[in-house]
């Protein structure tokens, strides 16, 4: 679908209005942060835990602004309220202290995905500030690439210390049992779904653990899995040549997540 209008400091624009100045230095040098939002049925989902990462985001890496909470999150509404599409993403962009809300088109994974597992590659790199959800993506970008290349869905970032923390757009965990292990939080992007997820399982009696986790370790575990807001979970099928199992705990978190999901009305409650 073709989108027709975007916000730009709050105030709603056609999208052919849609310019960026070439001028300053932050616009040039990608100096910014942003978030992904996921509409589903016109329903827009965890919108203050968006923003609220978002300003957080801009805090880390020093982006200096005049928008709060309230503001944010009213234009997004006001995005949502002209748009036709039921099924969409927004995306938000706080780049050089300006804030560009904007409509795309979603991306679902394959269902196959869901049914037998993805397949991952190993890539040695760190994000610089974790907690960040920063528009340096070079090398995340470099990782997916290869990746894909390779036929695979995704790849697991490695840090100095041989130890995997995160997806390039996604959280890793692994499973054992009703226990799930999640690297520590100080490493990785706290993401949306991750929350949601964890928040889920503990409300029905999952353990969850953070630790590190080494490759050489991975066949320790019933299995593993990854969490995105236009994901959910997908089970991990591989990690470079080595085959990971589907334990049925996992097939139960999966099911209790999608409960939550079509009954949270986009709140994490």
């Amino acid at each position: 679908m073709e989108f027709k209008y975007f916000s730009q400091n709050g105030k709603i624009l056609p999208i052919k209005q849609a310019v960026i100045p070439l001028s300053n230095i932050e616009y040039a040098y990608g100096f910014g942060v942003y978030e992904n939002i996921r509409i589903s049925n016109g329903l827009v989902y965890f919108l203050k835990d968006h923003i609220e990462r978002l300003i957080e985001s801009a805090s880390i890496i020093g982006i200096s602004h005049q928008f709060d909470t309230s503001f944010i999150g009213k234009s997004v509404l006001d995005i949502v309220k002209n748009t036709k599409s039921e099924t969409y993403n927004i995306k938000i962009l706080l780049v050089g202290g300006s804030l560009y809300i904007f409509c795309l088109n979603p991306l679902f994974p394959d269902k196959e995905l869901y049914r037998e597992g993805a397949k991952f590659i190993t890539y040695n790199y760190e994000r610089v500030f974790p907690h960040a959800k920063t528009l340096n993506m070079f090398q995340s970008y470099i990782a997916y690439s290869k990746a894909r290349e390779l036929g695979s869905y995704d790849a697991l970032l490695i840090n100095h210390d041989g130890f995997i923390t995160e997806g390039t757009r996604t959280n890793f965990f692994c499973i054992k049992d009703k226990t799930i292990y999640t690297p520590f939080e100080k490493n990785i992007l706290l993401g949306i779904m991750r929350k949601v997820m964890l928040k889920v399982a503990s409300k029905n009696d999952f353990n969850i653990i953070e630790t590190n986790i080494k490759l050489d370790d991975i066949k320790s575990y019933d299995g593993a899995f990854v969490t995105s807001s236009s994901s959910k979970i997908i089970p991990i099928k591989s990690i470079n040549d080595t085959i990971l199992n589907y334990p049925d705990t996992l097939k139960e978190l999966m099911k209790l997540l999608n409960e939550f999901l079509e009954r949270c009305g986009g709140k994490m409650g």
